[in-house]
């Protein structure tokens, strides 16, 4: 039995790994996924270029607004020096109009400061075109502040007094519990930020793997060779078989994947290059590099563990159902419909692990962490926000190798009965007459 197994498993496997559609498909993969990882160095081969700063001319008719609009620029973009900046302010004393500065250099922006009839303080913002959305939004709070700046100033404020009104101030917290701190506070930003990323590859790899199981089961049954193939083999070894290469074949497809991700990075930092995203790499990395330089790297010595051992059972535990289900069918379109609630569970779960750190506190998410097929997505990401523990995690593990124990006993006889079954009446009545029998 043991030969016969190691054989489907082998073929089964090969039939996988061994065509021109996986080669073609993982080559495609590391190439799009290297290419997004280093987005912008690419863009600016060819011509873009994201480290140069935006041009920011500032006409001041008012003869005192500059300076303070230069700092609050600063303050604004949390910039300590000029250099860090991510734009070139100008002061600009030259005889050409506002229009004719931009139309020389429609990437550039022109603020006008000046008084109105009743001395009071007016802007224009003049640009070639539309302002993206963080460009706008800087500009606005500056030339805000700017105005409430100069307001302050004809107070007869200093100019000391005012910068100190408008300096930074670093806010030191503190918690009553001891066995919190600020480090762990922040892992609500990476709940929804890095986590979402990090379990999408395996969210993504569970419906291919159901989708992969049923296609191969009626692809066999569909031909007729499941005739032949069941008069050589067991049913229990034929099911066995399917779901063991499966497994084996997603896990290596989620190893390259991560490979690529890291081939990726480690690229984009021997390349270096600026952020297209506005940041959104070198922030998340920023963000990552204090959460493992502090106290959070204690807790995921035990979070990557058993985060993956609860992927990999369910991992198993999807592929059981996926044959279960397709055993069922006797075409791909029948188990199309059938696999729906298999979906819609993938997608309850995604969510609610995203959405988990607004539930803080709630029982009804601590015990969604409990229910197989879920428990895998839902479980690390409470495990991280702290609301639940280990041993919360360690039942979760529990019931899903309890699933994965029933599956295998109950699941196995209606396979055995509907992997030779062409026809879809009565189908039902022999699943549970299957069911019934020892």
């Amino acid at each position: 039995m043991k030969s016969k197994l190691n054989y489907l498993i082998g073929v089964s496997f090969k039939r996988k790994v061994c065509t021109k559609w996986f080669k073609v498909v993982n080559i495609l993969l590391a190439i799009a996924i290297i290419a997004i990882a280093n987005m912008d160095s690419i863009i600016s081969f060819f011509g873009g270029d994201f480290n140069e700063k935006q041009q920011i001319y500032v006409v001041d008719k008012t003869n005192e607004a500059f300076d303070i609009f230069e700092n609050q620029m600063l303050l604004t973009n949390a910039s300590e020096t000029k250099e860090d900046l991510d734009y070139k302010i100008e002061l600009y004393k030259g005889k050409e109009t506002e229009k004719d500065l931009v139309k020389e250099d429609e990437k550039a922006l022109v603020v006008v400061f000046d008084k109105d009839a009743n001395d009071k303080l007016k802007v224009q913002l003049v640009s070639y075109g539309y302002l993206n959305i963080l460009d706008n939004q800087y500009l606005q709070n500056s030339i805000y502040n700017t105005k409430v700046a100069l307001a302050i100033q004809d107070s007869n404020i200093s100019v000391a007094e005012l910068n100190d009104i408008y300096s930074q101030i670093e806010v030191e917290r503190v918690m009553i519990d001891e066995s919190k701190n600020s480090t762990e506070e922040n892992s609500e930003v990476i709940m929804t930020t890095v986590f979402p990323i990090i379990i999408l590859p395996f969210f993504m790899l569970v419906i291919f793997l159901v989708q992969m199981i049923g296609a191969e089961v009626n692809d066999e049954k569909t031909t007729k060779g499941m005739e032949i193939i069941i008069s050589s083999v067991s049913p229990k070894q034929h099911f066995f078989a399917k779901v063991i290469s499966s497994n084996l074949f997603v896990i290596m497809q989620g190893v390259l994947l991560f490979v690529y991700g890291a081939i990726g990075y480690l690229l984009r930092g021997a390349i270096g290059g600026s952020d297209i995203t506005g940041g959104v790499f070198d922030s998340i990395g920023g963000m990552l590099k204090s959460v493992l330089d502090s106290s959070f790297m204690d807790k995921l010595i035990y979070i990557i563990p058993l985060t993956l051992i609860l992927m990999l059972l369910t991992f198993v535990a999807y592929s059981l159902v996926a044959g279960i289900l397709a055993s069922m069918t006797t075409n791909t379109e029948d188990y199309q419909q059938v696999q729906t609630p298999i979906m819609i569970t993938l997608l309850l779960g995604y969510y609610l692990a995203v959405l988990a750190s607004t539930f803080d506190g709630a029982i009804f998410i601590k015990i969604l962490s409990f229910v197989p097929f879920i428990s895998a997505i839902l479980s690390p990401s409470l495990l991280v926000l702290g609301q639940i523990g280990i041993i919360d995690v360690c039942i979760s593990i529990g019931l899903m190798i309890g699933s994965i124990y029933l599956l295998i006993k109950y699941g196995l006889r209606v396979y055995k009965v509907g992997i030779l079954n062409y026809s879809s009446s009565n189908m039902f009545k022999k699943i549970l007459k299957a069911l019934k029998a020892k």
